[in-house]
C-alpha cells in the first residue's frame, strides 16, 4: 500500500495502531493472497473477542489494503472519536430502524469506491461455548447479491487470548499468539441476480458461515460442529444489522 495513498489520518492511525500490536502479538498469517489488490470487497470474519478487529484489520492492512469496519453510528458522535473515525474512513451503520437503508447505501458507495468493507456476519461476539461461529445475519449477503463484490471469508484465532468475551478478562503479556487466514472468495453464484427475498439471504448467509466455519476448523486444527451454533433470540435481516 503506497503510503502517500493513505493520507495523514490513514498513516497516523496506522502509527499509532501497528506498533502495539507488533509487541503485543506474535502474528502467523496466511492466504494474503486471496485478497484481491484492488477493487471493492466484503471481508466476512469469525468474531471470537472484542479484540479481533484489531488483529483482522493488522491482517488487512498487511495484504496491501485499507480495512473499513462498520460501526454503530452513536460512536461517531462521540468528540474527537467520530471525527477520528470519519477521518480514517470507517463507517456508521444505524441498527434497527429506518436509517439502516441509509447504511446499505454508504456501504455501497464503499464498494463501488473500491474500498475493503469488514463485516462480521455474527453481529457481536459468538456466544458458542467453544467460540465457533453462530448463525449470521443477513447483511453481508444482501450487500453482495446488490453489488456483486467478491465475499472473501477470513478465519482468526488467539485473539480470545487477550481478550476472553466469556471471561471479560484482559491479557497485556506480550507475543501472544494470534493466526489469521484468508480463503478464497465464496462462490456465492448460485444466487446471482435473485430477488433478496428472505429465504434467498438466509441460504447465502448459512452458505457463508459454513465457509468461515470450516476455514476456522483448518485454522484450529479441529474438526468444527456440524451445525452454525444457534445464537439467542431472533435473526434480523437489515442491512444495519450487518
Amino acid at each position: 500500500m503506497a503510503r502517500r495513498r493513505l493520507g495523514f489520518w490513514r498513516r497516523f492511525a496506522a502509527w499509532l495502531c501497528i506498533p502495539v500490536l507488533t509487541v503485543w502479538t506474535k502474528r502467523t498469517w496466511t492466504g494474503m493472497e486471496n485478497i484481491p489488490a484492488t477493487g471493492g470487497i466484503i471481508v466476512v470474519p469469525n468474531h471470537v473477542s472484542h479484540f479481533d478487529p484489531l488483529v483482522v484489520g493488522h491482517f488487512i492492512y498487511g495484504a496491501g489494503r485499507w480495512p473499513r469496519f462498520l460501526g454503530k453510528a452513536s460512536i461517531w458522535r462521540v468528540p474527537v472519536l467520530g471525527p477520528f473515525l470519519r477521518k480514517v474512513q470507517q463507517i456508521p451503520v444505524e441498527r434497527g430502524s429506518v436509517e439502516a437503508v441509509k447504511s446499505l447505501d454508504v456501504l455501497i458507495d464503499a464498494l463501488h469506491q473500491g474500498g475493503v468493507v469488514v463485516i462480521y456476519p455474527e453481529g457481536t461476539t459468538t456466544k458458542d461455548p467453544q467460540l465457533w461461529p453462530m448463525r449470521g445475519k443477513t447483511g453481508a449477503a444482501r450487500l453482495a447479491l446488490v453489488t456483486g463484490a467478491p465475499v472473501v471469508p477470513v478465519a482468526n484465532w488467539g485473539a480470545e487470548r487477550i481478550f476472553d468475551p466469556r471471561t471479560s478478562r484482559l491479557s497485556l503479556r506480550p507475543r501472544t499468539p494470534v493466526t489469521v487466514t484468508a480463503g478464497k472468495p465464496i462462490d456465492l453464484s448460485h444466487w446471482a441476480g435473485a430477488t433478496p427475498t428472505r429465504t434467498v439471504l438466509d441460504e447465502m448467509t448459512d452458505h457463508i458461515m459454513l465457509q468461515i466455519k470450516a476455514l476456522l476448523g483448518e485454522l484450529r486444527g479441529e474438526e468444527p460442529p456440524a451445525a452454525l451454533y444457534e445464537r439467542p433470540g431472533r435473526r434480523a435481516g437489515t442491512a444495519g444489522e450487518a
